[in-house]
């Protein structure tokens, strides 16, 4: 979507990133009591909106934007926190917004948002072994968890967030054409 007013985008970013934060913020979910620290939120709802009305690189700003105010205002553990949520999003921001960038159609839509499940799925498999070792967590453990638990648990959250993301988009882009394009 080509946008002619700067400024509009920018405000639509901010809205977004705005959205995302409350989701993060009322909408948590354990999914596996035997790693509670594993929540299913719906914070990349909006990224992906905004990565698919706007592009990949506002998707990866309010992405950014929403990682720094998770990680050191709402207590999403800090440094560590904002590493491990910027890298999965990203690679779902990334391959959503590339693929659908450069062939915009009901068919790539769908292929981005099965990339973006994959990408986050097995992006998350060296990050775990990565970033949960400085949680105290055994590299052992990491290993224990990894097919029945965090490989799943990043199928589940980038799924429902992907399918969720499309499916608010197919709704909302008649409208935003023509708000974004006047």
């Amino acid at each position: 979507m080509n946008l002619k007013n700067p400024i509009l985008k920018v405000s639509v970013s901010g809205v977004l990133a705005a959205l995302s934060l409350v989701a993060i913020f009322f909408i948590r979910i354990p999914i596996f009591p035997a790693a509670p620290f594993l929540v299913y939120d719906m914070a990349d709802i909006p990224i992906l909106l905004g990565t698919l009305l706007l592009g990949p690189l506002a998707g990866e700003a309010i992405l950014l934007v929403v990682c720094l105010i998770q990680a050191f205002f709402l207590g999403g553990d800090g440094i560590i926190g904002f590493c491990m949520h910027f890298i999965a999003s990203s690679a779902m921001v990334l391959v959503m917004g590339l693929i659908n960038k450069y062939k915009p159609s009901f068919l790539s839509l769908c292929i981005s948002a099965a990339a973006a499940i994959l990408a986050m799925t097995v992006v998350m498999i060296p990050v775990s072994y990565i970033f949960y070792p400085l949680y105290n967590i055994p590299v052992q453990a990491v290993s224990d968890m990894l097919w029945p638990i965090i490989i799943p648990f990043n199928l589940i959250k980038s799924g429902a967030n992907s399918i969720l993301s499309v499916i608010i988009y197919l709704a909302v882009k008649p409208v935003a054409n023509r708000i974004l394009t006047n």
